[in-house]
């Protein structure tokens, strides 16, 4: 199939894919003229790209086209549809069309739906650090792509040492794979001593926040930032983790007893990690889990209007913490 659409907030893995593109469809001694970059700032962008495909390539290999950041994905004139459905159709097997974008496509366009019927559709977005049968899942095949063999335990060592940043994960994988030989298993006790543990933890923030360990918390807090994570991410993780921990509280007090039906509503791939979530809201209030989403909502509009990240993190953190102490308190 010779167009393909990438979409989603992961640049890092985004871009190799990319580079997988490009490296298995041109031929390196004809790159100058078979490679084409559209960004969307030029004038008809889409024609002009569309045009690019339908021409023949120079020498050997294929032509590449890339138009970057289309905006045909979330929005498309009336022109630029009536050339997609006439040139779509018709682009030589001896070019490649490659349309990008950061956003999902907006499925209820002509244009995405035209693109749904001939192109390949590829996401990469960035998975959510609470996610870790995703996150194992994407451990293993970077693994089996750098070709550095992890047993079970060292797969659960890199979700924890990375979370969800795919460029560390690479770069640790790289790393193992000089340390150990191309192919070679790599030791537990290696990937403890070579890979750096930058996700120390959001997600462990979370629980000293759960269990309403104040200072624990605290001292998260400042190794987040010594660590330059940025403040929302460590937001949205605490924000997804406590709309997790509400989503299992509400259906055990609605009377559901299957952890599948559980999964299920609460979108979580391993339905064996319910009953572990389950412990870990058994002792707290429907109420203060209730009042946690709405601290961190006023957290996450604070820090996007400017607020002193460090300190309006530690205030929250401390009064997050306070709610898990002191049993539900009315926010507000």
């Amino acid at each position: 199939m010779p167009v393909y659409v990438y979409w989603g907030e992961d640049d890092y893995t985004l871009n190799r894919a990319i580079a997988e593109l490009r490296d298995r469809t041109l031929d390196p001694d004809w790159v100058s003229f078979n490679y084409t970059k559209v960004a969307p700032e030029q004038p008809n962008a889409t024609v002009e790209a569309l045009n690019q495909a339908m021409t023949p390539p120079f020498g050997t290999g294929k032509r590449l086209v890339w138009l970057a950041d289309a905006i045909l994905l979330q929005r498309c004139s009336e022109a630029d549809l009536a050339e997609l459905d006439r040139t779509l159709p018709h682009i030589p097997e001896t070019s490649i069309l490659l349309l990008t974008s950061l956003q999902k496509p907006d499925g209820r366009l002509k244009s995405t739906k035209l693109l749904q019927k001939h192109a390949e559709i590829r996401e990469f977005t960035t998975i959510p650090p609470w996610k870790t049968d995703l996150l194992a899942r994407q451990v293993k095949q970077a693994a089996q792509e750098v070709g550095v063999s992890l047993s079970p335990g060292g797969v659960e060592m890199l979700v924890e040492a990375v979370g969800a940043d795919t460029r560390q994960l690479y770069s640790e994988l790289e790393k193992l794979r000089l340390y150990g030989g191309e192919g070679q298993p790599i030791s537990e006790e290696a990937i403890a001593t070579l890979v750096n543990t930058y996700t120390q933890n959001s997600l462990k923030l979370a629980a000293a926040i759960r269990q309403g360990h104040t200072s624990q918390a605290l001292s998260l807090v400042t190794d987040l930032f010594d660590r330059n994570e940025p403040a929302l991410r460590i937001v949205s993780t605490l924000v997804g983790q406590f709309r997790l921990w509400l989503w299992i509280k509400l259906l055990v007090e609605a009377g559901e007893r299957d952890d599948r039906a559980i999964a299920r509503a609460a979108e979580i791939g391993n339905p064996k990690r319910v009953y572990f979530l389950k412990q870990e809201v058994k002792g707290l209030s429907l109420r203060s889990l209730q009042s946690s989403m709405a601290l961190l909502l006023d957290l996450e509009a604070a820090l996007k209007q400017g607020a002193d990240q460090k300190m309006q993190m530690q205030t929250s953190v401390i009064q997050l913490c306070q709610l898990f102490i002191l049993g539900p308190v009315a926010h507000r």
